[in-house]
Formats: C-alpha cells, structure tokens, sequence
C-alpha cells in the first residue's frame, strides 16, 4: 500500500523520484497520516495540509546539513515520516513512542524541541550566527505558520535579520488558521493578496499599460515605479516583510510539488534573506477536516472512512465544565469578560465567544499581550476578567503576570487549563511548573478543585477575594454535582476524611487517588486523614496547624513538579512554624525530570503516582515494623 514510502529511507532518497512519483509518494504519506492518527489521535489537519511543501524542502535541501527548524513542529509528521522514523510512526505519541513534535534526541534531522509558538525564526537567526561564524555554508530554513506572525517573539525576530544574511530562507505556510480562525491586523495584510488574485499581475505589469497611454506613456511608465509602488503596497503582502529586509517571494500554491521544488531551487543560492509565501489548505486530502480545521487539528481517534469521532466517555471535562459556567456567570453579568491566546475552542470557549462577542476575545497567539491585556481591562476594578490560558503557554508570559497584573494589584482571574500531565503532547506542554512562579507572586491565589463542583464554587467566588487569582485545573473527566453552588472562604481547606496519626493532604484531582490509598490503608489498620487543601496559596495555616499537633505523619501528593509545588509549600510550613521535630513528611509528586509523552495513567506509573505505590512507600517509611507488609498487584 505504501509502495513508494516504504522505499523511503532517509531525504536523500527523494532526489532520485520523478515529479509524478512525489506527488504519488504525497499521498501515500497523506494516508499514513490518516490511518495512523485515525487511533492515535494527534495534530491531522496541519500534517495533511504541509505534505508537498515537505517532500519540495527534503528534495532541494540536504537535511541534516541543511536546517529545517520548525514553528511548534505540530506539523512535523511528514518529516518524520522522510527521516527514517517510518517504522514507529504507528506509536506517534504514544507511550515510549515517537514524540508529536519535533524531539533531537529522535533523529539528527530534528535540532530543537519545538511545542510553542513563535520559535522557529530567533533560533534560525541564531543557527545562521553560529554558521556564519564557524564559516560553514548550510541553508537554514524556519517554517513559520501564519499564525506565529501574531505572536511578539516572531515579530521581535524579525526586526532582527541582517539584510545581508545570505541562505536564509523563511517558509511562511500560510493556511490562515491557528487553532480556530487567525485573528487581527497580521491576517489583514495576508489575506490581502489572497483576496485580490489578479494583483500580482498588476503591479508586475504596470509599465506595460502606462507604456500604451498615447503620447505620455513613455514619460509615466519611466517615472512609474512610485504609482507601481502605490499599488503594490495596497494589494500586496510583499512591502510588509520587504520593510523587515527580506525579500519577498510569492504567494505560490503549497501544493504544487513542481512550483515548489523549482522555487526553491531557484532562492537556494541568494545572497539575501528570503521569505517564501505558501498557500496551503489546512486538512487538503480529509474533506471533514478541511470542513472543520479547527477540530480536525488536535483531534480524537476517528473513523477513517467517514471522518466521525469515537464516543468518548459522558462525563464532562474540567475544561467543558469551565467553559459552560463561565458563560452562565456571563449571562448573568455584564461586566464579566474572557481573553484567550489562540485557545478559544481548547479552552471551551467558542459558546461564550459566540453569544458575546465583545466579552469573549481571542488575541491570537500572543500570550504576554493577553496577560497584560487583561490587567487593563480590568484597570479601575469596574470589569471581572478572566484570562483563560493553558499552564504551558502562561509560563511565556511569566514577566506580564509579575508586573502588569500582580504588582498593579489587579484582580485578574487565571482560569489555568491542562493543569498537571498532558499526556500526548509530552515534554513541551506538561502542566506542572506553574504554582513554582505563581507562588512567588505576593498576593497571588493559587487554588485547585478536586472536581467540577469544586470548580463552579471557585468560580463563583474568585472575585470576592478581590487578588489576583489562578485556578489551575487538568483536562480529564470529572464529576460534575447539581448541588447549590456555594461561596469559598478565601484559603480554606477541606477535610474530607478524619482518621489519626498519618494525614494525606492530595491537591485537586489527586484526591481521588489519595481516597484510594486510604481504603488500602483501612485494610491494614491505619486510618488516615485526607485533606484538600483546595488553596495552595494562602494555605488554610489554622487548620494545618491543628493537623500537625495532631498527626506524626504527613503525605503530600501532586500532579506538579515537587521541588516547586504543594510538598515544598507544606514542608516550608513545616520548617516556619517548628513542627518538623516530631513530624514525618513523604512527598509525592513529578521528579526533578522532563516527562515524556504517553496516556495520563502510563505516566503516573512510570512516576509512581498510582494508589498502590504511593501506599506501599508510605507502609515501609512509616509502619516498617508495626504493620503487615503490603501486596498488591501491579496496576
């Protein structure tokens, strides 16, 4: 089935394909992508859509030599798939699997993790310094989404090329999509040419038709290249990245092997930086997805034949659950606004946005503008906001929560999705750094709900407590009760089960795991206490202090990085208020270490974050000698 793909070893073997047998070779990949991810599940839409424009840059260019750097690299598949990584592409994120992004220690044709946005042209610049110092000679290439054009990192780059630099070559794989929709003045000046098809003609041949004006044609066309200019700069993308000293090549169809392949072969040995304009469909060769993008972008197992999801399980998500009542709280008041970087769908947003538009805004990729953003909505105190950003994306807006909202004392609300492990994605979206920064930022909330009860009451009450406040949450299934919703007490803690001298205090939705070790306790004669502590800043230091005088010892489970998350805030606790003579503490949490990709309950075992380990440590550091041993059987 794969005739030609199979035969594909590494780059080098696409020099010796015929134009027909790379486009034949395009869909072949195209299925491969299709059935694999149709179980799999991963990033489709923009793997179908970058197919040609891959095989035209493996062809021309001799990767690894030459630099291919990636934007996110979400749509790095079909590279992976032409660098000798065919073989595991079944187990594409998937436990002990190839990574969904681009991962250096995969292959020597992948030289940076990439998983955010806006990377790909600052690390070029930076390859080609190195290059140019060490008097090497390879092109380097970042290809760039349209969407990273929105996002200040890109731009910041581009203000930095040397107008000199040569074998420099910006891809721009223009599909004008992010996730959802792309959003502002960027987009505009894309789509300007896109919009007007017959205007690169126009301003190409403008000489030409002033020529032929009778008696004055010859004088306007030699002292027409400002009205030329004029009309290039209103139809054109060019001048916009002419401005930034690159020169401006395209838009060509992103799917035309034979353009692509000759237009790169003519840009390879420029003496200046070069930005090549691609047009691409998002999704081309899936028609469900090219319908529908925005969900066939990160999307669920399907069936490959008709394009429909699985059914998944009926419990809402955390995410689902935020996203419904946010819009009710919305309903009910005026002044509640929303701002999201590029996540609207991600972040159950799209109903909100929706039913209100002027409340619900979407900045694009651009999550140090959002962040700030929303600290000026909510100057004057007059409008409730809410920034809902993924943990992994708010770590690149660390200096915008420190100085425009939290120093300004302003009660913004962070509704932090993927809150903990995110599974597939791996390494460069794993959620479990943010309470490291949050808790340094004096005067911040940082609270977690076990479920989406818990959840809604948070909500509710964040903006009472007039602070600046993160409710961190992961995207899992939970339950969702119908109980009244009911206000939270600024930094009080809950005791779920009472019982003597070991005490579990588990954070969010680990409390379903430490309700697990307590039964597995009970059957061994220990009753434990379990607390959710639902603040981990400010802690509930009245009820912890009892606690302390009460139990000899305590265990602290996370979903978070220990060296920064509850564990350190509880032993510091500990240490300030001098219980740690006559108390024993075990930490459980995500070790000093970068997680790689898998299923969320393949990850917790490989951590040790399941029941049945977390009890049997606790049996041998706490009860060596009083209690039986522990057996259990492996998860």
């Amino acid at each position: 089935m794969n005739a030609l793909l199979d035969r594909i070893q590494s780059p080098a073997d696409l020099k010796a394909l015929s134009l027909n047998e790379l486009t034949e070779l395009a869909e072949e990949i195209r299925q491969k992508i299709i059935d694999v991810l149709s179980i799999n599940g991963g990033h489709l839409a923009s793997n179908l859509g970058i197919v040609e424009l891959t095989l035209a840059l493996h062809t021309v260019f001799d990767s690894p030599q030459d630099k291919l750097i990636f934007d996110v690299s979400h749509q790095s598949y079909p590279h992976k798939l032409l660098t000798g990584r065919q073989a595991l592409f079944s187990k594409i994120r998937q436990f002990k699997g190839l990574c969904g992004f681009c991962h250096p220690k995969e292959s020597a044709h992948d030289h940076f993790y990439a998983g955010h946005a806006g990377t790909a042209l600052s690390l070029a610049l930076g390859v080609a310094k190195n290059r140019d110092l060490s008097q090497r000679k390879e092109h380097i290439l970042p290809i760039l989404g349209d969407a990273s054009l929105t996002c200040g990192l890109t731009l910041e780059a581009l203000n930095n090329i040397p107008k000199d630099l040569s074998r420099l070559i910006v891809i721009l794989n223009d599909n004008n999509m992010s996730i959802s929709k792309n959003v502002g003045a960027v987009t505009n000046i894309l789509s300007r040419f896109i919009n007007n098809p017959t205007s690169n003609k126009i301003y190409q041949d403008i000489e030409h038709y002033l020529s032929k004006i009778p008696n004055v044609g010859s004088v306007l066309a030699k002292q027409g290249h400002k009205l030329k200019e004029s009309i290039k700069n209103f139809v054109s993308t060019a001048p916009f990245f002419e401005q930034f000293g690159l020169s401006y090549v395209g838009p060509i169809d992103g799917h035309d092997i034979g353009k692509l392949i000759d237009t790169l072969q003519a840009l390879k040995d420029g003496a200046k930086p070069v930005l090549l304009h691609v047009l691409t469909v998002k999704g081309k060769g899936m028609e469900t997805a090219i319908n529908d993008p925005t969900c066939y972008h990160g999307c669920k197992p399907f069936d490959k034949i008709t394009g429909k999801f699985h059914a998944t399980a009926s419990k809402p998500t955390f995410p689902q659950i935020f996203g419904k009542h946010l819009l009710k709280m919305a309903e009910n008041d005026p002044s509640l606004v929303a701002v999201t970087p590029a996540m609207p769908a991600g972040s159950c947003l799209e109903q909100f946005m929706e039913r209100f538009p002027e409340r619900c805004l979407d900045v694009g990729i651009a999550e140090g503008h959002s962040v700030t953003f929303c600290g000026g909505i909510a100057y004057g105190k007059k409008m409730k906001v809410v920034c809902s950003i993924y943990s992994t994306f708010l770590q690149r807006a660390l200096d915008n929560l420190f100085h425009d909202v939290c120093l300004q004392e302003l009660p913004v609300v962070f509704a932090i999705d993927r809150g903990g492990i995110s599974g597939p994605d791996g390494s460069t979206h794993h959620g479990i750094y943010d309470i490291g920064f949050l808790s340094a930022m004096p005067n911040m909330v940082i609270c977690q709900p076990r479920d989406g009860g818990v959840l809604k009451e948070l909500m509710e009450s964040a903006f009472t407590w007039n602070r600046p406040t993160a409710i961190r949450y992961p995207n899992m299934a939970t339950e969702e009760n119908q109980l009244p919703i009911m206000k939270r007490e600024l930094g009080t803690a809950e005791v779920l089960q009472e019982g003597s001298e070991i005490a579990i205090i588990a954070l969010g939705h680990m409390c379903s795991t430490a309700t697990e070790i307590a039964a597995i306790l009970q059957k061994l004669g220990i009753t434990a206490t379990l607390i959710d502590p639902v603040f981990v800043k400010p802690l509930d230091s009245d009820l912890f202090c009892r606690i302390l005088h009460t139990h000899k010892f305590i265990v602290t489970i996370e979903e978070h990085a220990l060296s920064v998350g509850l564990g350190s805030i509880i032993n510091s606790f500990i240490m300030r208020n001098s219980f740690n003579a006559h108390v024993c503490v075990l930490n459980f949490g995500i070790p000093d270490t970068f997680v790689e990709q898998g299923s969320h309950k393949e990850i917790l075992q490989e951590l040790g974050l399941t029941a049945e380990n977390i009890s049997k440590k606790i049996v041998s550091e706490f009860y060596p000698l009083s209690k039986p041993s522990l057996t259990t059987k492996p998860s």
